[in-house]
């Protein structure tokens, strides 16, 4: 966007025409206490003065590229990430592009967000994907939208599963303001050995949707089948909330038979980027598509019978359907949905999971170094994919400056959620950990459990 300079006469004639006298009087109904104050900025800087100081204040931070080794995860991982996307994304006509709303006009765009559903479907095995939400936790949250939808706001309780990630359902509690449902099972004290079977007992005829995590988010492995087959006795809905690296092996919660299947896009070619931006990911089964929020992208023909891309189902959009919409969530996150496709495109199907299995076995000869540690051990003895709960027997707070200060990104402070498991961390391994740094994380914790 251009801002070009008007002259003070330009200035006042504007003034004059909307009825005020000054720029100060526009903001008359602002507390003079809280109006923004003159900046004290510093003197003026060349180009060269300014670059030099940025790049002085970015030198300040460590990174997990090069300068610290990370075995921190809880929703967010450090996956290797093909050059390819980083070229691909800085192209202009995809870097700077909106909803494709002129099909005429926006037909690569278009075809990006549909092969990216094409993989998400198969991934999930689900029947349809859209493109896309902001992060894992409001496609956790949409699924409750779609849920009460569905049942015309007629069944009021929703089950979670304790061990879905924590900011996942405070994403969801607050979505569900004022929407008069109940969240079963959302508590922190619960029984975290308790089986997911032992969520059916909460399942009722006013229940409309069942929320678990796949692996949990202590990494735990879990087969819903049994659960979901007793939701749907019920009539009620379930939802998979699944790591989207752990399906490359995994059976699928589509062959388990969930209704939606939701995540965190993340893992798949993008940066850690400090916690953001993101990518959450909603696939679902064709007979919801219309309680289904977000951008739908369609392939059909154009008027000379060729292939065309254009957005479908709009009607059940808010900008049309207004109050009676699904949803309010009106962006999606095209740019990194196309990231996504191009990291899936780029591994393939046999790609991925080698991915998954490096991570898997890394994981696990992890696991078998670090419960050896006087004083240590696991946590829980399921099966888990690429994380696992560790007990360090000490505040996790200390145990991590000691490993930050021999350049160890270290767990997940999982007492800050259950309180059940105070000096306990989540440990995340993935591909990117090599034996060596396994080795001396093992090394360096073993110094805490002897101070």
């Amino acid at each position: 966007m251009t801002y070009i300079p008007i002259s003070p006469k330009e200035r006042d004639a504007m003034l004059k025409t909307i009825g005020v006298k000054s720029l100060d009087d526009l903001f008359e109904a602002v507390p003079a206490t809280h109006r923004f104050p003159h900046l004290d900025l510093p003197p003026a800087l060349t180009e060269m003065e300014a670059a030099q100081e940025l790049a002085d204040i970015a030198s300040t931070n460590e990174n997990v590229r090069g300068d610290l080794i990370s075995f921190l995860g809880a929703g967010m991982y450090n996956h290797y990430i093909p050059s390819v996307i980083d070229h691909m994304l800085r192209r202009g006509e995809f870097y700077t592009a909106y909803t494709p709303y002129q099909p005429e006009i926006s037909q690569g765009t278009l075809q990006a967000i549909f092969e990216y559903q094409s993989l998400m479907t198969a991934l999930t095995g689900m029947e349809l994907s859209n493109a896309s939400h902001y992060d894992g936790a409001t496609a956790a949250a949409e699924a409750v939208n779609l849920a009460f939808a569905q049942f015309r706001g007629k069944r009021k309780k929703v089950v979670i599963s304790p061990t879905v990630h924590p900011q996942y359902r405070a994403v969801i509690r607050t979505y569900t303001q004022g929407m008069e449902l109940e969240l079963a099972g959302d508590d922190g004290n619960a029984d975290l050995d308790s089986k997911p079977e032992e969520l059916a007992s909460l399942i009722d005829d006013n229940t409309s949707l069942v929320i678990v995590q796949y692996p949990d988010f202590f990494g735990r492995i879990f087969d819903y089948t049994k659960l979901i087959e007793t939701a749907h006795g019920k009539g009620a809905l379930v939802c998979v909330v699944a790591n989207p690296t752990a399906l490359a092996m995994l059976k699928t919660p589509g062959v388990m038979g969930a209704d939606v299947v939701v995540g965190e896009g993340q893992p798949l070619g993008l940066p850690l980027w400090y916690g953001g931006p993101s990518l959450g990911f909603f696939t679902t089964r064709k007979q919801f598509v219309h309680k289904m929020a977000g951008r739908l992208v369609g392939e059909t023909v154009d008027s000379r019978g060729q292939r065309a891309y254009v957005l479908t189902l709009t009607a059940r959009e808010q900008h049309i359907k207004r109050e009676r919409a699904t949803s309010n969530i009106c962006s999606n996150q095209g740019l990194l949905a196309l990231g996504s496709a191009i990291y899936m495109s780029v591994l393939g199907k046999t790609g991925m999971r080698q991915v998954a299995e490096l991570c898997y076995q890394k994981a696990h000869y992890a696991a078998e170094q670090l419960s050896q540690i006087e004083g240590m051990g696991l946590c829980f003895s399921d099966p888990f994919f690429h994380e696992f709960a560790l007990c360090v027997n000490r505040p996790v707070e200390e145990v991590n400056a000691h490993l930050l200060e021999h350049g160890i990104l270290g767990g997940y402070d999982l007492g800050q959620d259950y309180p059940a498991l105070k000096n306990h961390m989540l440990i995340a391994v993935t591909e990117m950990n090599s034996k060596e740094e396994i080795d001396l994380l093992a090394e360096v914790l073993a110094e805490v459990s002897h101070d």
